[in-house]
């Protein structure tokens, strides 16, 4: 067989490749985005996103706002961000780990005196539930004081808005409950959904903080 033959055979497979490179490097944005969670972050960190103003029952059945303008009690007013993770109560695994996590900077929050300009918010997207009781029990295993963390859940009306305007993907399982990604979401004084952190990089989501206040 010639060279030049040869050359030939390989042209449909070299297509096919590139094809496939310009497929991928559209999806990804460009490489920049390799999975569904980062492609999620970045447009979040380019578009910044308003958040819809729902209304949350805290665990001690308090109206309260999903973002700082919404707020139905005067103390969260003066918040000025929200930091929101999402959660159901009767989860055993990553729901457990995001409180721990939740704890630690809660603490940090405390120690540096910027425990009164945010406020953590641990929402269940399970409201027929979670209940005021069940979420009560959720705060008292993680130590969450109502005031610079508190717990609530969503309304099952405003369910899906929230879901979606989150990116916030929730399938059941075999066991009863959920498989769901877990992060902490960051809600600027502006309301914007504005940075999204792994639920154990306590550090990169206090230095967040810090440099926005």
């Amino acid at each position: 067989m010639s060279a030049q033959s040869s050359i030939y055979r390989w042209f449909p497979s070299l297509g096919v490749l590139v094809l496939g490179v310009g497929t991928l490097w559209a999806a990804t944005d460009g490489f920049r985005a390799l999975t569904e969670e980062s492609a999620r972050r970045l447009q979040v960190a380019e578009s910044r996103p308003q958040v819809p103003s729902l209304l949350l029952e805290d665990m001690n059945g308090r109206i309260l706002g999903l973002t700082h303008g919404a707020f139905a009690d005067k103390a969260g007013e003066e918040r000025q961000i929200t930091l929101v993770e999402f959660i159901y109560t009767s989860c055993p695994t990553i729901c457990q780990t995001a409180g721990s996590d939740y704890a630690q900077l809660r603490d940090r929050l405390k120690q540096s005196g910027l425990g009164d300009r945010v406020r953590l918010l641990s929402v269940s997207f399970d409201p027929e539930q979670d209940g005021p009781e069940e979420l009560r029990g959720y705060a008292e295993a993680h130590g969450a004081d109502g005031v610079l963390w508190n717990i609530a859940r969503v309304g099952v009306q405003d369910l899906e808005l929230m879901k979606r305007s989150f990116g916030l993907r929730v399938i059941p399982d075999v066991w009863g409950g959920y498989e769901h990604n877990a992060a902490m979401h960051l809600i600027d004084p502006s309301g914007r959904f504005s940075a999204v952190f792994d639920i154990d990089d306590v550090e990169g989501a206090y230095r967040a903080l810090e440099e926005r206040l």
